[in-house]
């Protein structure tokens, strides 16, 4: 046993998850670190390689679906692996955020996945659309809190990518009509931790708890066949921990995705046991420490989410700087048919971004998620508009967000930007990507 060790948690986000990790590890009577922007530093001098802060084992939190050059931070993560042990490898981890190739390894290793098909040419991909049924998944190959995922109809027409995200074809399995719902298991080291039904809100059928899913204690059902299931399924891409999501078909079970960053509050919600102790104790096992198993139990019936000890000193002032966006903008509209370079408006009195309904049927932003009330100059109680996903292309930024469909044909742009992309920015008003004056009169989302 060794009491002198210290666990870093590489992680460039202020996620909750990494939080909870390495209070749980401080808990458990260990050194931590976190390994992040103000406090990383490798150093060659001479031949020799120094890692600041210095650390045993390295549990790797880094959110790549979210970089927006994940090959940095994929690099930045390879290197850090060949200098200390690390949970969640970074090629495994590249491995589960790309669906695909996760799917393939499962796939090969005889875990039972959906059918699914990826071709990078849109004649390949579409060609045989029939035999998923008729409702198909297609979804982007990286994404996450069930953004860039939709379900359409076998004989719409989609791309090979979405943007610049690649994109495929899924078959859709459900075994409920009135409330799709899968199960998230979790896996840390050899044993699952925790598992929860997850059900999607109404109206909508993905089941993310960040899209407002709801969520039960699935331990006492959990099956031998859907903890091995799950098991295999963490081992075959590789990972240390994560989580499992499978859904149950007509005829049996399937493993949808293997995720490495999975969140603990939806698991914590269900089940009153948080991850992180269980991870924290597999990094400091690994590291050659020792923990006592009541103890990690303890810890785990809170999920303490609250600022570090090792977290480096909050700024005194904030110099993030915002990239500016003009009042008039040129951005790339994205769907699941195609994509358009229209003009649009940025309107920081809209909380929703709304989008000509010729414009969203051109591009594929399909299908309608909800009806929302909106506000307009013309009518005091507002009137009602369906809202559909839509992933919006900005100097070379994505953002999906959930837009409002209209007919905007009576207004000079085809696409309004609300504050759930504008927040992104600062709005320069006397920057104008066209030469024509505006319209007044356009319309602002109620709150």
């Amino acid at each position: 046993m060794d009491d002198d060790i210290t666990v870093g948690v590489l992680s460039l986000h202020n996620s909750k998850e990494t939080k909870a990790i390495l209070n749980a590890v401080d808990a458990l009577g260990y050194g931590t670190a976190w390994l992040r922007e103000e406090t990383l530093a490798v150093d060659i001098s001479d031949g020799a390689v120094t890692l600041d802060p210095d650390v045993d084992i390295i549990v790797n939190r880094l959110l790549l679906s979210k970089e927006e050059q994940p090959a940095e931070a994929l690099g930045l993560a390879t290197m850090l692996d060949r200098m200390r042990p690390m949970l969640n490898h970074p090629m495994e981890t590249m491995t589960a955020m790309h669906k695909f190739a996760a799917g393939t390894a499962l796939a090969e290793a005889g875990v039972p996945v959906p059918d699914a098909l990826l071709a990078l040419s849109a004649d390949r991909l579409n060609e045989d659309r029939e035999k998923f049924g008729e409702e198909v998944v297609y979804k982007t190959a990286i994404g996450t809190h069930g953004g860039g995922t939709w379900k359409i109809s076998a004989d719409e027409p989609v791309n090979p990518m979405v943007g610049s995200r690649q994109a495929f074809l899924q078959r859709f399995i459900d075994h409920d009509e009135k409330r799709h719902s899968d199960l998230r298991v979790y896996v840390v080291g050899e044993r699952v931790v925790g598992a929860m039904n997850r059900y999607a809100p109404e109206g909508d059928w993905r089941t993310n708890v960040a899209l407002g899913g709801d969520v039960e204690d699935a331990d006492d059902a959990l099956t031998d066949e859907v903890r091995t299931m799950a098991k295999r399924a963490t081992d075959v891409v590789g990972l240390d921990y994560a989580g499992v999501d499978i859904v149950e078909g007509a005829d049996g079970y399937y493993v949808l995705e293997v995720n490495p960053t999975a969140g603990f509050k939806g698991l914590f919600e269900a089940t009153g046991r948080s991850p992180a102790p269980f991870i924290a104790r597999l990094a400091i096992e690994q590291a050659g420490g020792d923990v006592d198993e009541e103890q990690v139990y303890e810890i785990a019936a809170t999920l303490d989410d609250s600022r570090p000890a090792c977290a480096p000193p909050k700024p005194r002032e904030t110099t993030t700087e915002l990239s500016v966006i003009g009042y008039i903008e040129e951005v790339v509209a994205m769907g699941t048919r195609g994509q358009k370079t229209v003009l649009a408006k940025s309107d920081t009195g809209a909380t929703r971004t709304s989008i000509d309904s010729r414009l969203a049927a051109e591009i594929g932003t399909g299908p309608i998620k909800d009806i929302v009330k909106v506000k307009s100059g013309s009518v005091k109680s507002g009137v009602s508009r369906p809202v559909v996903d839509l992933v919006v292309g900005i100097g070379g930024h994505q953002h999906t967000v959930t837009a409002s469909v209209e007919d905007r044909s009576h207004m000079e742009y085809p696409l309004l930007l609300g504050r759930d992309i504008l927040e992104h920015y600062h709005v320069d008003v006397r920057r104008r990507a066209d030469e024509e004056g505006d319209r007044a009169g356009e319309e602002v989302a109620l709150e």
